[in-house]
């Protein structure tokens, strides 16, 4: 998505660890222009599949998936990183290491929100390691819902976690996938 990366290439940070700052215009400013863009393009990508849920990660996928899920009509759900007294009932959860935060987090989804029948796309806005796909993907089949997707605007290729979703036989569909990072140039380079 060729206006995704131009963007990351003029707002896009790189720091130590292989961090690439995009707060600016993806997850903590959020630049709904851009998030309209990225909504039409899943919804094109996806468009040979049935989809009745969009399930995320909070914090950071929420509001792409919101978007995301306009064009689909369809719900969001978010998967919340710690039980809440409003989360009344049975509950479904499972472990996800963050590799932003370097800490394990137990996400929780309500069951009345996602069963059986469900056709869930996952969003979220980085794909690095994988953990937190792979532990969507847990709640989704833990469930009984159908995991029909994966759609991420930002995918590390350098890290393991694509290679990783894609082995588990999930369709992904990234839509940019940073091939390197330079910390000390700056530079941010493209899987084409």
């Amino acid at each position: 998505m060729q206006v995704l990366k131009e963007r990351i290439q003029k707002d896009g940070k790189v720091k130590a660890g292989n961090v690439l700052k995009v707060d600016s215009f993806l997850n903590h400013q959020m630049d709904i222009k851009l998030f309209e863009a990225i909504g039409k393009e899943f919804k094109r990508r996806f468009a040979d599949v049935e989809i009745n849920k969009i399930l995320t990660i909070e914090a950071s996928g929420i509001g792409i998936a919101c978007v995301v899920a306009q064009y689909f009509g369809v719900p969001v759900v978010f998967a919340k990183k710690n039980q809440t007294k409003n989360i009344a009932g049975e509950v479904y959860t499972s472990q996800v290491e963050s590799y932003t935060h370097g800490r394990v987090y137990d996400i929780i989804v309500a069951k009345e929100f996602l069963g059986e029948g469900d056709k869930v796309l996952l969003i979220d806005d980085f794909l690095a390691n994988g953990k937190a796909l792979e532990g969507l993907a847990a709640l989704v089949e833990a469930s009984g819902a159908e995991l029909v997707g994966a759609g991420i605007v930002i995918e590390k290729g350098f890290q393991v976690g694509g290679e990783i979703i894609r082995n588990k036989g999930i369709r992904l569909e990234s839509l940019a996938i940073v091939d390197s990072l330079d910390e000390v140039t700056g530079k941010i380079t493209f899987r084409e």
